[in-house]
């Protein structure tokens, strides 16, 4: 069956094809016609070309949002508070999922000289110099949620992962934790080098030393976080901190299995406060580090970006200066760091 185009639209719709055009491409006609022009194109199966009509109009209408795990909380409340602000100014969003692997997400920020989307949203958990120099020279606006380096002339929106451990750290203490593990994620990672740094602060700041043998670096899931925990059990901490929720629930898991009671026994509390911290039982103490507010921030940056791009084609040229912003962090406590059984 032919592929359906404006000639046979506007043949069953009984209009001329410059209205058909200007109804597809959203410039207004009566009433009427866009009813007749939008029947008719469903009837048809028409399916709108974006390549073709970035390449005519310059534009998608279509922006990327690129994340580690399409599949983790963090990411899926992201996805929404982005579909939110894109949908009001007209836009459809498009996922891809790397898996935090920088060959993917280099080749993402590429395929923006293909057109296939007006600009792209790129979280990246690993900045490499070759993400410094695929981001000098993308082919259109970026907006990256993570942390840069100086210098970098792109919008971004960070997380403060420092000050979020230390909420969570000093929580602990206050309950009367002094030997608190620490299960994170990978070192050459930006969240697990910043929440590194944040829990030998945090301890420093409550009098507490540093012990090596509290400390595990593992990936950022359920199943690493029960095996490095069972391995921090020999140690005898009071309490077990993740770096995200799934090492927490991961703890937890590996708790449960020594017998040991939560939190009478040991205290468990994550970051992110994603739905994963309400899920298990107890439920989760967590950090939450305004994934949905960094988000929405984020795509009103592209959004932003985009307007600025357009005036500047349009004899206007306004390029708005890169931004930085920082969502603060909100401690969020529950059931998993209620008092030591000692302090009861």
């Amino acid at each position: 069956m032919p592929q359906p185009t404006i000639i046979s639209i506007a043949e069953r719709a009984g209009v001329s094809i410059a209205s058909v055009s200007r109804v597809l491409n959203g410039l207004g006609a009566r009433p009427d016609t866009t009813e007749k022009v939008e029947r008719a194109a469903a009837e048809l199966g028409y399916v709108p070309n974006a390549v073709a009509r970035s390449l005519k109009g310059g534009r998608t209408r279509q922006l990327t949002f690129a994340m580690p795990d399409i599949g983790n909380p963090v990411y899926v409340a992201m996805v929404r508070a982005i579909q939110s602000v894109a949908k009001a100014a007209g836009y459809r969003l498009l996922l891809h999922s790397t898996d935090a692997v920088v060959e993917d997400e280099l080749a993402v920020l590429r395929s923006l000289g293909d057109r296939t989307s007006d600009g792209l949203i790129l979280c990246p958990i690993r900045i490499t110099d070759a993400h410094v120099e695929a981001l000098r020279g993308a082919a259109g606006p970026v907006v990256v949620i993570g942390s840069l380096p100086s210098g970098v002339p792109v919008d971004s929106v960070r997380a403060d992962s420092v000050a979020g451990v230390a909420l969570a750290v000093r929580h602990l203490y206050e309950t009367g934790r002094r030997r608190i593990a620490f299960v994170n994620g990978p070192a050459d990672t930006v969240p697990g080098r910043k929440r590194g740094e944040g829990y030998r602060k945090a301890l420093a700041d409550c009098g507490l030393a540093y012990e090596p043998d509290l400390v595990a670096r593992t990936d950022f899931d359920i199943e690493a976080g029960a095996a490095a925990t069972e391995a921090l059990l020999d140690q005898k901490p009071d309490a077990v901190f993740g770096a995200n929720d799934q090492l927490a629930l991961g703890a937890a898991r590996a708790l449960h299995a020594r017998g040991l009671r939560i939190p009478q026994d040991v205290a468990v509390a994550g970051m992110d406060d994603s739905v994963l911290a309400q899920a298990g039982w107890p439920p989760l103490t967590s950090v939450d580090l305004g994934s949905t507010e960094r988000g929405k921030r984020a795509a009103e940056l592209l959004l932003r970006r985009l307007d600025s791009a357009r005036a500047a084609a349009d004899d206007t040229p306004e390029t708005p200066t890169p931004r930085t912003t920082t969502a603060p962090p909100r401690l969020v406590v529950r059931a998993s760091t209620g008092r030591a059984a000692t302090d009861s």
